[in-house]
């Protein structure tokens, strides 16, 4: 693990870290906020951002605004790339929705894509013992939230894990990828024409299936202009129901699908994690 950029910040460390990972096939770069609670070697929560459609590590990194939170509650905050990258992997560049930056937290099982497009074992096994390795992080502490794509892996990581993570959170998710309108082409590339097999990563489908969390917390905007087609909060809503999971979800008016909405309610979530922690 190389160290790529280090710098002091409300107390604690903001780091960039760069990797060849195995799952991947691929260098990966990722963020880690350690905070001050930890100077002495004191191992504290960590608390995993998994970011959105097109983004980096950097994006939550840069304007995310989390790090003051961390540092009052004492949790590590880890943010991973959103995709594998580089000369080898498989793209298509002119397609936002798919390839480099939509890697939508999921092993790929169709080929080309399957020997890089690994996200799902990478943010659960091999990224996880990296930082526990590296890092004084309390892997027995865990939460985990993120930003539409990424909310939609939060969402299903955890169902699909549970016990490892005490709190599960999300801005903005795409909580039915096996519908919405910028979710199913990649499925379908990535996983195949068999929807079955979508379901392993589709958060409503996972709990139709019988997987739980203890509870979850959701923010969406309610000017975001990609409610109806790609988000669709209702759906999950009616989902934890069914099922009788408590969620708390929460439309903000006035509020876009920007980091200028996550920003704003980027405290509260930390804050609900660390209480949880």
């Amino acid at each position: 693990m190389d160290t790529v950029s280090a710098a002091r910040s409300h107390g604690g460390v903001q780091g960039v870290y760069r990797h060849e990972a195995r799952t991947t096939r691929c260098p990966m770069t990722f963020s880690v906020f350690v905070p001050p609670q930890a100077a002495n070697g004191d191992t504290v929560p960590v608390l995993w951002f998994l970011s959105g459609l097109t983004c980096t590590h950097a994006n939550v990194t840069d304007k995310g605004e989390y790090r003051a939170a961390a540092a009052k509650a004492g949790v590590i905050v880890v943010a991973p790339d959103t995709s594998p990258r580089g000369p080898g992997v498989p793209d298509e560049p002119d397609n936002w929705q798919f390839g480099c930056g939509a890697g939508f937290y999921l092993d790929a099982m169709e080929a080309p894509y399957a020997d890089h497009y690994r996200m799902y074992s990478y943010v659960t096994e091999e990224l996880p013992a990296l930082v526990a390795a590296n890092f004084p992080a309390d892997m027995a502490r865990q939460g985990i939230f993120g930003h539409s794509m990424g909310g939609h892996g939060a969402l299903t990581i955890a169902l699909k894990n549970p016990g490892r993570y005490r709190s599960c959170s999300a801005f903005a998710p795409i909580v039915q990828p096996s519908t919405a309108g910028w979710s199913r082409p990649a499925f379908a590339k990535y996983l195949g024409p068999d929807e079955a097999a979508w379901r392993a990563y589709d958060a409503t489908a996972l709990i139709a299936d019988g997987c739980r969390v203890p509870e979850l917390l959701v923010d969406q905007g309610a000017a975001d202009g990609n409610l109806d087609d790609g988000l669709k909060p209702w759906l999950l809503e009616d989902a934890c129901r069914r099922a009788g999971i408590p969620l708390a979800l929460t439309m903000r008016e006035g509020y876009d699908h920007s980091y200028l909405f996550v920003s704003t309610f980027m405290a509260d979530h930390v804050a609900w994690h660390a209480a949880r922690m």
